[in-house]
């Protein structure tokens, strides 16, 4: 199976199918993510798309999920991926759900109605970084939306009756903007809650790191572990979404790994995140975190 890397996929897609329905990523100006620099956005032709599901059906004829790649696969017109919905359907009995990335904007674009042909064909997860509802910390890093548009999006897709996997970043307004990144946040997902919520913890790799510091008049102080706790805390603490969300701290940048389904577990998980503040539970060593 050929793929055009580098290929990347969230980590609860790790055993399901990955079918590249598009390379690199249509906006790829966000100052922190180095994924897709080295690729120029392309929408492959549906005729290589459907090949690859022609030798995925011969490899695993029995997989039920699978995952659009690249960057942001909901960005092709609406009639393309149905077509590849329903190849999917035909060389997949077993078929039960078909899941993408997705930029706010992608979101925006596409109408309810879209939207409900898209989850009638199946897919029915979208995964979405919504990095800070601080607006002015999505500006400097780049996000392309505003906070408006950005509930906006989260709003529509919950109408048509997608599944929401989300995604904010720890240490993303550096120790300057840290309260303002966690309590916009905070709101932002209590306004229009995800089903899922998982946060990274900001790494910046090397052909970005210095882009990423230019936009940060002032300077940009990196928060170090126990800053990233206290951003953990106060977000946990605030949570209180209407509808409950489930909420992961499991990736691999992450100093802590938590776990829990907010509002009704918030006491253990942050008894947690005091016992790591305190010491008394080992953080994720260095050599272990990465993207």
């Amino acid at each position: 199976m050929f793929y055009d890397t580098p290929l990347y996929r969230p980590p609860s897609e790790g055993d399901n199918l990955i079918v590249q329905a598009t390379l690199g990523c249509s906006f790829n100006q966000c100052s922190f993510c180095a994924m897709y620099k080295s690729k120029d956005f392309v929408a492959r032709p549906v005729a290589q798309v459907f090949a690859d599901i022609d030798r995925l059906a011969e490899i695993r004829p029995d997989a039920h999920r699978v995952f659009l790649a690249d960057g942001d696969a909901l960005s092709l017109p609406v009639d393309v991926l149905l077509a590849i919905a329903e190849k999917l359907a035909a060389r997949f009995p077993n078929l039960q759900r078909i899941s993408a990335y997705a930029t706010p904007s992608n979101l925006l674009r596409k109408s309810h109605d879209d939207l409900l042909l898209l989850r009638a064909k199946r897919l029915t997860l979208i995964y979405i970084g919504i990095e800070s509802g601080s607006a002015e910390v999505l500006r400097r890093v780049a996000k392309g939306v505003s906070v408006p548009g950005m509930a906006d999006a989260l709003t529509k897709a919950r109408a048509a009756g997608l599944k929401i996997s989300a995604t904010v970043i720890l240490g993303l307004g550096g120790r300057r903007w840290a309260e303002e990144h966690i309590a916009e946040t905070t709101a932002l997902i209590n306004r229009a809650p995800p089903h899922y919520l998982s946060t990274l913890q900001l790494i910046l790799p090397p052909e970005v790191r210095d882009a990423f510091l230019a936009r940060w008049e002032g300077g940009f102080d990196v928060q170090d572990d126990s800053g990233i706790l206290a951003e953990q805390r106060m977000l946990v603490a605030g949570l209180a979404p209407a509808s409950p969300v489930i909420f992961r701290s499991n990736h691999a940048s992450n100093c802590l790994a938590l776990a829990g389904t907010l509002p009704r577990d918030r006491a253990r998980v942050l008894a947690e995140i005091d016992a790591a503040s305190a010491g008394r539970d080992r953080l994720r060593p260095d050599w272990m975190r990465g993207l």
